[in-house]
């Protein structure tokens, strides 16, 4: 399986030496589930996107410090660009601003959450079970980095996973769109150097709340699953 994925950021430079950019994070959740599995980068910030929808099986966008409300040509772009794997049946699985960009793309509304920022671990509760959840567990806890949030869904939206600070955590549109507000391809030191990195930036009682969430397992290995899976079976049709 070829996966494109449609890069909306850079991790920060300082912490890149530690952690790599985020092909090397995407690379290592989804190959540890997919050995095979090649990996298509799209620069979306630079204006890079696919020419042809079918130049990979399957995509999945990275987060960024951006908002899908910034109103940039690149994020109008990319946002069109989903539109069309949607009306096109093009498998997609959109990663926090790519969770918002895909909920806005389909009609929905994304704004900067009241609740502030979210930081360190999410605790959610699956609540649909889907073919694809294999292996199969009633929770889906996950690192997150977040401050805007999806407000309201598109008609099409199943929400699958759900917490009280993140209503809409996990999503599937039809067939071929899935989508989720937490970074399965992040790891816990990184999100302890990047809470690091945002000191002053977010509430220090948050970023308290944050690090100590860390330690809570968190099921990156299921969800890189759950991922692949999701693939395979929009492909399969």
């Amino acid at each position: 399986m070829k996966i494109g994925l449609l890069q909306c950021d850079d991790v920060m430079e300082s912490l890149q030496v530690a952690h790599g950019n985020y092909p090397e994070m995407f690379n290592e959740l989804l190959l540890a589930r997919h050995p095979d599995a090649q990996i298509r980068v799209y620069r979306c910030m630079d204006g890079e996107l696919p020419q042809d929808l079918n130049e990979c099986d399957a995509y999945i966008t990275s987060g960024s410090k951006f908002g899908v409300n910034d109103g940039l040509p690149w994020i109008d772009a990319l946002q069109e660009c989903i539109a069309r794997m949607w009306e096109q049946g093009t498998p997609l699985v959109g990663v926090c601003f790519g969770h918002q960009l895909m909920a806005k793309a389909l009609g929905g509304e994304v704004i900067k959450s009241p609740k502030g920022w979210g930081v360190g671990m999410s605790f959610n509760q699956v609540l649909v079970r889907k073919s694809w959840m294999k292996p199969w567990q009633d929770k889906l806890d996950l690192v997150v980095s977040h401050q805007d949030q999806v407000s309201l869904l598109p008609p099409q939206a199943e929400i699958l996973a759900s917490s009280e600070f993140c209503p809409y955590y996990l999503v599937q549109y039809g067939q071929h769109f899935m989508s989720v507000q937490g970074h399965p391809e992040f790891c816990k030191s990184y999100s302890r150097d990047l809470m690091d990195a945002r000191r002053g930036v977010i509430a220090h009682a948050r970023l308290r709340e944050g690090q100590a969430s860390l330690s809570a397992e968190v099921d990156a290995p299921v969800m890189s699953s759950w991922i692949i899976n999701f693939m395979q079976e929009a492909l399969a049709g």
